[in-house]
């Protein structure tokens, strides 16, 4: 066999050299894939730090918040409503001196110290209000009803009597309630996170 016949047997096999334009369809496909996968990321990864968010916080603890000064509450044994203010985070919006809700402060005459109740009825949340003319408390939602220091009055379909708060008198005269919220709708004086 002549080396001329041996060169015409050898199979000639495809070159794999791509074309110039087959090659950029490459990359371009490539770089849309890296792109999408970074755009599909960001909204997952924040998903995800959603869900996990109420694991990642820790729960709040109450702190002493001022309510208002001494000279604001009398010693005539007849409870006053005020607000409870403080800074709110909501998400990712900050409230700077927000209500964030109520208390009853009481002051018994002669007496230094001063009684805190909630202003949240026990039964499902709602506020109570005074009732002047039957020296009670009252709840418009369902009428639950609750002397001025606290206790039920029979018949009430609220489960407990109402929330007492921790009350210091600071030396300034401001008066700073341990701010809490509680559970409503059970036996048992139960602290919210």
């Amino acid at each position: 066999m002549s080396k001329q016949s041996a060169k015409n047997l050898l199979v000639r096999l495809p070159t794999t050299e791509a074309e110039p334009g087959q090659r950029r369809a490459f990359l371009a496909k490539a770089a849309a894939i890296v792109c999408g996968g970074l755009a599909t990321l960001t909204p997952l990864a924040a998903g995800v730090w959603m869900f996990l968010d109420p694991l990642r916080r820790r729960a709040a603890t109450a702190s002493f918040l001022p309510v208002t000064t001494t000279t604001s509450v009398p010693d005539d044994g007849v409870p006053r409503q005020f607000a409870v203010v403080s800074d709110r985070i909501d998400a990712w919006t900050g409230f700077a001196a927000e209500p964030i809700g109520a208390v009853y402060l009481c002051r018994q005459q002669g007496a230094a110290e001063v009684q805190a109740l909630s202003a949240t009825c026990p039964h499902a949340g709602c506020f109570v209000q005074i009732e002047a003319d039957e020296n009670c408390f009252r709840c418009p939602c369902h009428n639950s009803k609750f002397t001025f220091a606290g206790s039920m009055v029979a018949p009430s379909p609220s489960p407990r009597a109402m929330d007492a708060l921790e009350c210091r008198l600071e030396k300034n005269g401001t008066i700073t309630v341990k701010w809490e919220t509680f559970y409503t709708g059970v036996a048992g004086k139960v602290t919210r996170p």
